[in-house]
């Protein structure tokens, strides 16, 4: 069980370190309505890290996400401006997402392009055609029913951080316990394995795109229904975030493993990084930085989980004339 969920407990223990720290030093970053502001600012983040997953399980990437957020964002408030009601601006917004991500999906899955090359040209068109409709200027004039979800504040933050939950809840059930999530991973450790046993990894592959984009959608949704004016940019430099927690919560980049609460913690880790740093009266440039040790310290640490299984199986002995090896006794003799 340890071997299996180390990096997670890895982080776990580095996250309780830190609030440690925090608790000894800056009390104060305990207070309730700044737990539940530090909850609510993560919370789209989190969403969005949670289609990241999936996407990295089946060994693939997609660097347009925080593109596709931007747009999201934007086609969402201003609908949302033009009086739409919630339940459409919010199918409109998932919507928005789901279709971007079926363009990448169909060209890595159909057209056999390797998923960086992809995304990284769609992160392009999607940013620069939303810098040609918008010229950079902000969407203002948003109706009461979209900022908060049309409640009050804190009643609205509350929903922000309960549709995460639940997104997150969801998709943990889902991966474990449907025959589709786990062919996420299947097809992520081996495509012609995962073929041979009756999984269509096209299908699945641009299933992962698809279902990015729309959690890319509704985590553009949260983010704006935070603030009364809508950035064009404000995706800027999400993906960064997103496949950073990603990985640092223990999802393989070689795909075929992860787990959702290794995103949450890893979420949760680096959002806790920048309101330390102010509490403790640090230079807030060290954010990155740190962030960049964490990143490199999560990738050695996923190389020596793997070296260590491999070292075991190069220690087995041979096996002796006419006995098969006793990891192999269930095998029939040739």
């Amino acid at each position: 069980m340890l071997t299996r969920y180390g990096r997670e407990v890895s982080i776990a223990a580095a996250l309780i370190g830190l609030l440690a720290i925090v608790a000894l030093f800056a009390p104060a970053f305990f207070r309730p309505e700044h737990v539940r502001d530090k909850l609510v600012a993560n919370a789209p983040v989190l969403v969005a890290a949670i289609g990241m997953t999936l996407v990295i399980m089946a060994r693939q990437i997609d660097i347009s996400i925080g593109s596709q957020y931007s747009v999201c964002g934007v086609v969402s408030a201003l609908a949302a401006a033009e009086g739409w009601p919630l339940p459409l601006v919010i199918c409109l917004s998932i919507g928005t997402g789901a279709l971007m991500g079926l363009v990448n999906g169909y060209f890595v899955a159909y057209v056999k392009l390797p998923a960086i090359v992809v995304t990284l040209a769609t992160m392009v068109i999607f940013r620069e055609a939303l810098r040609w409709w918008r010229e950079g200027e902000f969407v203002r004039g948003l109706q009461d029913h979209l900022q908060w979800f049309g409640a009050d504040q804190w009643t609205g933050q509350w929903i922000i951080v309960g549709v995460s939950s639940s997104v997150l809840l969801s998709m943990a059930i889902w991966l474990r316990s449907a025959r589709s999530g786990r062919s996420v991973l299947a097809v992520g450790s081996n495509q012609e394995a995962a073929r041979l046993v009756g999984i269509r990894p096209q299908r699945v592959l641009l299933a992962v795109f698809v279902l990015m984009g729309g959690l890319t959608g509704l985590a553009a949704l949260l983010g704006a229904a935070r603030f009364g004016d809508i950035d064009p940019n404000a995706g800027s430099g999400l993906e960064l975030q997103v496949i950073a927690a990603v990985v640092i919560g223990g999802t393989a980049i070689a795909g075929g493993r992860g787990s959702m609460i290794g995103t949450l913690l890893g979420v949760a880790l680096l959002g806790l990084i920048g309101p330390t740093l102010v509490f403790l009266h640090i230079q807030p440039q060290w954010e990155k930085a740190l962030q960049g040790v964490i990143i490199l310290a999560a990738v050695a640490s996923e190389s020596i989980w793997q070296v260590r299984p491999a070292r075991k199986r190069s220690q087995i002995p041979p096996a002796l004339p006419g006995v098969l090896p006793a990891t192999n006794r269930s095998q029939p003799s040739p």
